[in-house]
This record gives C-alpha cells, structure tokens and sequence, in this order.
C-alpha cells in the first residue's frame, strides 16, 4: 500500500468539498426532511438485507422464524420495512449472511 503525504493550509479553503452557499441556504426544515429520508432508506436497506438473508437460506418467513426463534410477525416486520432488527436479532443476521451452515447448525 502506498502512503502519500499532503499538507493542508487552513488559510486556504478546500475547494470541491462544499458548497458554502448551499450549506448557508439549508434551513433546520430541510436537515429534518433530509433526516427523515435518510431513515426511511436505511429501514429499506435493513429490509432488503432481512429478506436476503432469508432467501439465501432457502427458507420460506414461517421456516425462517422457526429456526431462528423468532415470532412471524417480527419477520414480516423486518421485511415489509415496518421494524428494523437491532442488537442481537441484527448481529445473528449477520452471522447468517457470513456463516449460515454454522450458525444454523449452532442454533439447532
């Protein structure tokens, strides 16, 4: 890998970073707007990741949640967008994206 120094003039604005003028305009309106997007793709995402993992598997949401022991409705929620799996529910979907052979083979 190859390490490449720079210097960086604090007198000297970056230029291409931002855009001052655009950034001054932006109200707290629009932040919370942005905020809202933002959150709405990412419970997309973790839907789409849900359902990936699943079908990966081969199994169909009741065959899914049996294994995992998980209710159907949580699966459902996951996947429709509703509810977006965290903490443990999120790293054991992980492991099964990573590792589905071990981690089902754990989980029996």
């Amino acid at each position: 890998m190859k390490t490449v120094r720079m210097s960086i003039d604090p007198a000297t604005p970056a230029v291409g970073r931002i855009d001052p003028a655009r950034v001054d305009a932006t109200s707290e309106r629009d932040i919370d707007a942005q905020q809202i997007a933002d959150e709405a793709e990412a419970m997309l995402d973790a839907a789409k990741f849900a359902r990936r993992v699943r079908k990966r598997l081969g199994l169909s949401q009741s065959e899914f949640s049996q294994r995992i022991d998980v209710s159907l409705d949580t699966i459902r929620n996951w996947e429709q967008g509703k509810r977006c799996p965290t903490g443990a529910a999120k790293a054991l979907l992980k492991i099964l994206d990573k590792a589905p052979e071990a981690a089902l083979a754990a989980l029996d």
